[in-house]
């Protein structure tokens, strides 16, 4: 039978909606930039924009993330968690952590040096940037590397929380699910 967490054994309400929000939103920007090479060139910028426009507002709510963290401990792991299970899930949220925040820094850097300007329709910011194919190249490319590989590890987040909740029944994902 699976047992809810009390709220003593939870994340607070702000770290799961973050929690929640940022993983919805890793989903649409993956699947959006698996997208672009798909979109029409005419209106592949103004994709691009929104995915750029998305990924500033996705940095924002990972930074506000990081640091609401930083102020507030996770709760503790279910009694009897084998210590492999405690640091594979450290070493695993520290891994999504820096993906996070190196995902967007390095999508910006290919973003500014293929003299892209950032168009938030009321205003732009132009950063006055020529095209530098030595720095964007690589950048985008590795921007892709590192989209791919966090999805991977949301793969494995994602089988480790099902795993507790239908094979360990610990109530372990309960901790993040809002609500009650």
């Amino acid at each position: 039978m699976h047992t809810k967490s009390s709220g003593a054994e939870r994340y607070t309400r702000l770290s799961q909606w973050l929690h929640w929000l940022i993983a919805l939103m890793v989903f649409i920007m993956f699947a959006l930039g698996l997208a672009f090479d798909s979109i029409p060139r005419a209106a592949r910028l103004w994709w691009i924009n929104l995915h750029t426009t998305f990924g500033l507002v996705f940095f924002a709510l990972v930074l506000l993330r990081v640091f609401w963290r930083m102020g507030h401990a996770p709760p503790p792991l279910p009694a009897g968690s084998n210590p492999f299970v405690r640091k594979s899930s450290t070493v695993m949220h520290y891994l999504l952590y820096v993906l996070l925040i190196a995902i967007p820094i390095v999508g910006i850097v290919a973003y500014i040096w293929h003299a892209r300007v950032f168009d938030f329709g009321i205003f732009k910011l132009d950063f006055g940037v020529t095209n530098t194919k030595s720095i964007y190249d690589p950048a985008e490319a590795l921007h892709k590397y590192l989209a791919f590989s966090l999805i991977g590890l949301v793969a494995v987040h994602l089988l480790a929380a099902l795993w507790h909740h239908f094979i360990k029944r610990d109530g372990l994902l309960w901790r993040m699910w809002p609500g009650r």
